[in-house]
């Protein structure tokens, strides 16, 4: 790169421990993001406690850096102290912002710390004008958009944002996850450890396959990101903020990214060599971010882990000494009779201090000289700073020993630290708050036989359902957004359009067109949206639907249920890695749904797997994985090429034989993905009959995998 660029975007570092902190200012990093022991979406980080947290928000501050602490993962419901005191200690060091995902927890942020900066969390799956509108409504400062937009998009996002005053962060370098960030339940649902909890444990990068015959293919791992070549294009675009991936990575990843990214920035010709050894995965891509996709899969391979230990002595010695980073003037004041006194001045943060010391002594050889002190205030050694101008006023006959002119450079440079520091730290108003306690008036009514809502994925799942079936035991069907033209045209559609729920993409690739598809649908008769992220509230709200929430949501506590009421939702689904015991308080504030049956959505994808190895003309819809578990995998399409990708779970999630237990639900929602008409009324009927079921050979309670001996409901290969 031969300039540097006017308009300097922030470089912002990850970072998972106190080395990694040093190691990213002392290498360019504009700010740092960093989480706690808990409520941190990389709890296997290293992470800080309260002393180390401290030490990390003083050590930025100085360097006139700042510091944002990660709280992006969902809260339960007894875990709102915990919460509550980690944002008390933010508040009292003068963290910089916080970066959220969960409803409740920016609910509670708001009203607790009002001064707060908030950033939405990239887990939010902000990725639309519609997204970056509730954003905003809901008061967050910042918004990290979704790793997968590519370019045009994102230019048009980032202006779209800067006229709702949000500042936008993008991911620019760094681990890639195969699902849109905040729509996986893979990890959470094949080995109980929630990535939405900050306890990914990556089953993606494990061996998958779309064909049988190539069982060690890995059609699950992507690459890492990397964006150096194109900071120009992002420059220009308004991108406020580059992030770099990392935070579970050691503090050489974070010296050698970081360095990179800051010499492009400056103009300098960055070291790429070295980036790429210290971690890849087979190397890089830029596949979603210019469109093409080619070559965008990888794996962390021998070759790959050999290159990083070749690079890691060289790397440790760009942080191993403190970066310098302003001048400071000092003046000295050394006259007979009064104490001895040092002025230094920071012309960078505007701090001046004085410090005083021993009284001067009549000099019985040479009186001190100005040089000689100049001398004495360059001896700098490991702080931030390089000694300025220097100047005095002296009378010529006095004199200090030698210790007691470093005590008073010491002493002055400590002052000056803790002023810089103080300076940069910001102050927060902290709110008292009530008890918390319900406050709509919700009364939770037990019914021993739950409403039940049906949804399917094609027209031709209702071909069995008759008249009947849809009046007795239907209170909804959720029809996809796409299919409402087609519905609408049935000879005898089972349900009317009011007593449908519309269910809208869950990836938005062009605002106008969705809005259109729900005018057109309104006009149609319904009236209904469900709701799984944020884009789609803000739509729903603006054409005048009536709005329901889906599993995107996360609801997983009062407060962020509260949130979503005040939002105009109505219900909401209950999260499917909560117990039902969680039913009762989380209703009290919103009336929620439970997700009964069907295959758990694991994750949602950019980039298809399975066209990606083997070609949508050989695509059966199977993923394949290393223990002979079939995947079922499904596209969405809007134009001839897929839109984005939907990986479900193998086993099915059944409830029908423990309705009893969910009498808190507002309704008992039976999703379908691949099963025929007659799967469809089967299973339907099983839910209505509860008392007398048997369960499929292969499912499972939520996230815990149960075996039957019997045969299985469906007439279909699971």
């Amino acid at each position: 790169m031969s300039s540097s660029f006017t308009q300097m975007p922030e470089l912002l570092s990850p970072a998972g421990s106190m080395e990694s902190v040093i190691a990213a200012i002392r290498c360019g990093a504009d700010a740092v993001y960093v989480g706690a022991k808990h409520f941190s979406a990389r709890q296997a980080a290293e992470n800080f406690n309260e002393e180390t947290l401290r030490l990390a928000v003083d050590f930025c501050h100085l360097a006139q850096k700042k510091l944002y602490l990660a709280v992006n993962t969902l809260m339960l419901e007894e875990e709102l102290a915990d919460f509550d005191a980690l944002l008390l200690l933010a508040a009292k060091i003068g963290v910089d912002a916080c970066i959220v995902q969960d409803f409740g927890a920016a609910r509670y942020l708001r009203s607790r710390l009002p001064d707060m900066p908030l950033h939405a969390s990239t887990q939010m799956t902000i990725h639309s004008s519609d997204g970056l509108e509730a954003a905003a409504a809901m008061g967050f400062c910042r918004v990290v958009l979704a790793r997968e937009l590519p370019s045009d998009t994102l230019k048009t996002l980032c202006a779209y944002a800067h006229k709702l005053a949000l500042a936008v962060e993008f991911f620019v370098h760094g681990a890639h996850c195969m699902s849109v960030s905040g729509q996986c339940w893979m990890s959470a649902a094949m080995g109980g450890r929630s990535a939405n909890r900050g306890r990914c444990a990556q089953p993606c990068r494990l061996p998958f396959t779309a064909d049988f015959r190539q069982n060690d293919a890995f059609a699950l791992s992507l690459r890492d990101r990397c964006l150096i070549t194109h900071l120009a294009a992002l420059t220009e675009m308004g991108v406020d903020a580059l992030k770099i991936e990392g935070r579970m990575k050691r503090p050489e990843y974070v010296a050698a990214a970081v360095s990179a990214y800051a010499d492009a920035l400056q103009g300098k010709q960055p070291d790429c060599k070295v980036l790429q050894s210290i971690f890849s995965r087979s190397g890089f891509t830029d596949g979603y971010f210019t469109g093409v996709k080619k070559e965008m899969f990888g794996v962390r391979s021998k070759e790959d882990v050999l290159a990083a230990k070749s690079v890691l002595a060289e790397l440790q010695q760009r942080y191993r000494k403190p970066r310098k980073l302003t001048a400071i003037n000092g003046h000295y004041l050394l006259t007979a009779d009064k104490p001895s006194a040092l002025t230094v001045t920071d012309p960078q943060s505007g701090c001046c201090i004085t410090v005083t010391g021993e009284i001067p002594q009549k000099a019985t050889e040479r009186p001190i000289t100005l040089p000689l002190l100049h001398r004495q205030f360059e001896k700098l050694g490991d702080t931030i700073y390089t000694a300025g101008t220097v100047t005095a006023d002296l009378d010529g006959i006095s004199t200090l020993p030698a210790s007691a002119l470093n005590s008073l450079r010491r002493d002055a440079i400590a002052r000056l630290d803790a002023a810089r520091i103080a300076q940069a730290a910001p102050s927060y108003t902290i709110k008292t708050l009530p008890v918390h306690s319900v406050s709509n008036g919700n009364v939770v009514q037990k019914s021993p036989t739950p409403k039940l809502r049906l949804e399917i994925r094609r027209l031709s799942q209702l071909k069995a359902i008759t008249p009947d079936l849809a009046e007795t035991t239907i209170d909804a069907l959720l029809l996809p957004l796409w299919l409402t033209d087609a519905y609408s045209k049935l000879e005898a559609p089972p349900l009317p359009p009011e007593r449908c729920i519309l269910v809208p993409p869950r990836w938005i690739t062009d605002d106008s067109a969705f809005h259109e598809m729900l005018h057109s649908a309104k006009a149609l008769g319904f009236t209904h949206l469900l709701c799984n992220q944020l884009a789609a509230i803000y739509a729903g709200n603006q054409i005048g639907m009536t709005l329901h929430g889906g599993t995107g949501l996360h609801i997983t506590n009062r407060l962020a249920a509260e949130e979503l009421r005040q939002m105009a939702l109505c219900d909401g689904l209950l999260s499917p890695e909560l117990p039902h015991s969680a039913l009762h308080p989380l209703s009290e504030s919103l009336p929620l749904g439970v997700f009964a049956y069907g295959r758990l959505p694991l994750m949602l994808c950019r980039i298809c797997p399975i066209q990606a190895q083997i070609g949508c003309a050989n695509c059966k819809h199977r993923l394949i994985d290393r223990k002979g578990a079939v995947l079922y995998t499904d596209c969405v399409r809007y134009a001839d090429t897929p839109d984005y990708a939907e990986i479900f779970n193998s086993a099915v999630i059944w409830l029908a034989d423990r309705c009893s237990e969910y009498r808190h639900a507002a309704y008992l929602l039976l999703s379908m993905t691949d099963e025929s008409p007659a799967d469809v009324k089967r299973i339907l009927l099983a839910y209505r009959q509860h008392n007398h079921v048997t369960p499929p050979a292969r499912y499972t309670r939520g996230m815990r995998l149960t075996h039957s001996s019997a045969a299985s409901l469906s007439s279909k290969e699971p």
